[in-house]
């Protein structure tokens, strides 16, 4: 059973600060086991999306009731699953007690250099991102919602929230978490790649920090070279920009 604010995103940074970004490089990673069976879609979708940040061609996992669910409103043509073989060899197999797995941030200049979110406390910074393909979806900005609803964004930080499709800023909308978000005093954005890449509306000057959900963070990915670019997940990202600095959601709820 996972803790207490530890998503897909924590397992999939911990998987990456095990076997480092060239562990799985040009493989195929498939995530299974009890933890994952338990997975919302949001989590799974979460972990293959960065599975490439282990040099990994892609990530898969078994199909079951909660994938068929999400396929059936939404596919327009008819769909079939596929699994492994049961007789498939692997290169390498890795087993982790997710129980154990605390909410995981990586540090700069690469996903592989994970720590806890605890140990992070003295690191301030000056903005935070919620969203993009990696934690953009609507359960990502419901969580870090939920943290943010009646606080504002600490007045030395900046915060953008950018869902991922239309369809999600339409329902974050509808269900009020924009209005959570622009109260809080951050930006919620139209979804664009916007900061994740260094392209616009976000960018890192000299020296800045920032701690976000997205799925790199390489020297001068958010903009400057010498900007510093810290990963978590909505919930970690969320608490930090109320503090102004790296830390938990415990620490403000």
């Amino acid at each position: 059973k996972l803790n207490k604010w530890v998503s897909g995103k924590d397992l999939i940074l911990h998987t990456i600060g095990d076997i480092g970004v060239d562990g799985a490089l040009y493989m195929a990673m498939e995530f299974e086991g009890e933890t994952i069976a338990s997975l919302p879609m949001s989590g799974r979708l979460t972990m293959c999306n960065m599975a490439i940040e282990a040099g990994g061609k892609n990530g898969i996992i078994v199909p079951d009731e909660i994938t068929e669910h999400y396929v059936k409103g939404r596919a327009k043509r008819e769909y079939k699953f596929y699994s492994s073989d049961k007789d498939a060899t692997y290169a390498e197999i890795k087993e982790y007690d997710c129980s154990k797995i605390p909410p995981t941030v990586s540090c700069p200049h690469l996903p592989s250099n994970t720590k806890p979110a605890t140990e992070l406390s003295s690191v301030t910074i000056d903005q935070v991102v919620v969203g993009s393909c990696t934690n953009g979806r609507i359960e990502d900005l419901r969580e870090a919602a939920g943290i943010i609803k009646g606080k504002k964004v600490n007045p030395d930080t900046r915060m953008i929230v950018i869902p991922a499709t239309q369809q999600i800023y339409l329902q974050a909308v509808k269900e009020g978490l924009a209005e959570i978000f622009v109260e809080a005093d951050a930006v919620f954005s139209t979804p664009t790649c916007g900061p994740c890449l260094g392209g616009h509306m976000g960018i890192l000057a000299k020296g800045e920090k920032a701690i976000a959900t997205t799925n790199r963070n390489f020297v001068g990915r958010m903009g400057h070279p010498e900007s510093e670019v810290y990963l978590s997940n909505p919930a970690v990202a969320a608490a930090s920009e109320v503090l102004g600095r790296i830390g938990t959601p415990e620490e403000v709820i």
